[in-house]
């Protein structure tokens, strides 16, 4: 594929070029799809150039959207992301989904993720789209952009054909993916890995939800109540300020919180590892009512706390065979060992767990089956070699 020059790079800063480009995108079988965006300074990302592609060779089928143009209206970009019998491929799809479902309240569908397809395919785990470049497309990306600053206008010749190439050098790695699924009947695969990218959950943070992300060693549920508490007020002040939740306060300030319960602000500052703006104004006045009302919660309404798997509760030795089996599986099947299952679900399934996204689906197919198997005593692991067999008891 013939590189794109700058000089002949195509901004869109319209409205009606943009709806122009994507009424032509929308009759193709497919349209790659990339950002840049900005997210240091704030809570929400900053959305600052959208690429597009469709199937092609020329000038006027890859472009670059400025959305920080005046008067610019993305409904037209929705309106292609809704397109029915058009393809939208992105790689490493979440945080670009993110944008889209949080300021256009829409997931684009059709949808599909080359970095997920890489995996399956057996490019191994959390391939990077430059590695992909490389290897299917025979294209090697000038990074030295990368970390720019992509809301700083005019963008550099350099920027531009660098943000371009990210979704010209798609097209080719998206045909070549999609053949290789269905060359190995696995395109359902990716299609079950797509529907947590189609949930509007998996990018919309609930506040009171946001205690579920830190990481207690104690797991007294008044302990719990107060972190929950906190997390939320974190949240919530983060969201409306549109700051990161660390400017508000670090989970270890929130956590020496959680165990210091100031009750005014004198207690408050006796806190070491809170940020100065946190001990004054409407932050600390937050922190001291969130502590007040997790101390306050019914004991009856007290939030249960996750069941902690202790070591002793790991059959350490099925852990261990486990990650063998999973491992050869991997390895047989040509996919990323990660996709089918964490080693958080080895040791659940270790310690007795029967129920998990390895036990459902294509991963129960690969995997799951004979992970139940062998805890069940129904089958033995030998090796021949460098191969590892599975013996049927």
């Amino acid at each position: 594929m013939t590189a794109i020059s700058a000089a002949t790079i195509t901004t869109l800063t319209t409205t009606d070029d943009l709806a122009t480009f994507c009424i032509r995108a929308a009759k193709a079988p497919y349209v790659t799809v990339d950002t840049e965006f900005l997210r240091e300074r704030t809570y929400y990302s900053k959305l600052c150039l959208i690429q597009l592609a469709y199937p092609g060779d020329g000038e006027t089928d890859a472009v670059l959207v400025d959305p920080l143009a005046d008067g610019l209206d993305l409904a037209p970009l929705y309106d292609l992301f809704r397109a029915p019998d058009c393809v939208k491929v992105f790689h490493a799809a979440r945080q670009d989904l993110e944008i889209f479902a949080i300021e256009g309240e829409v997931i684009p569908a059709p949808l599909f993720d080359t970095q997920v397809a890489a995996m399956v395919c057996g490019f191994g785990e959390q391939v990077g789209y430059e590695t992909l470049a490389r290897k299917v497309a025979k294209a090697q990306i000038d990074k030295s952009s990368r970390f720019t600053d992509w809301s700083r206008r005019p963008l550099s010749d350099a920027q531009k054909s660098y943000a371009l190439a990210d979704v010209t050098h798609l097209r080719v790695i998206y045909e070549y993916l999609a053949a290789e699924l269905e060359k190995t009947d696995r395109t359902p695969w990716v299609e079950e890995e797509m529907d947590v990218l189609r949930d509007f959950g998996t990018y919309r943070v609930q506040p009171r939800n946001a205690w579920k992300r830190l990481k207690m060693r104690n797991p007294s549920p008044r302990y719990v109540a107060i972190a929950r508490e906190l997390a939320a007020f974190r949240e919530d002040y983060a969201q409306t300020a549109n700051i990161p939740r660390t400017r508000v306060f670090k989970d270890d300030a929130l956590l020496e919180m959680t165990s210091l319960k100031p009750k005014d602000l004198g207690e408050l500052n006796k806190a070491r590892l809170l940020l100065r703006e946190a001990r004054k104004g409407p932050i600390a006045d937050g922190i001291i009512a969130a502590v007040g009302a997790g101390q306050a919660v019914d004991r009856d309404d007290l939030p249960k706390v996750p069941n902690q798997k202790s070591r002793d509760q790991i059959n350490a030795a099925l852990a261990d065979l486990l990650r063998v089996l999973l491992k050869a599986k991997a390895e047989d099947a040509g996919v990323a060992s990660k996709l089918i299952a964490t080693a958080s679900d080895l040791d659940d399934i270790a310690s007795g767990e029967r129920d998990g996204s390895w036990a459902k689906g294509w991963r129960r197919e690969v995997f799951g089956a004979d992970a139940l198997r062998l805890c069940e005593g129904q089958i033995a692991l030998a090796c021949k070699g460098h191969t590892v067999k599975i013996i049927d008891l």
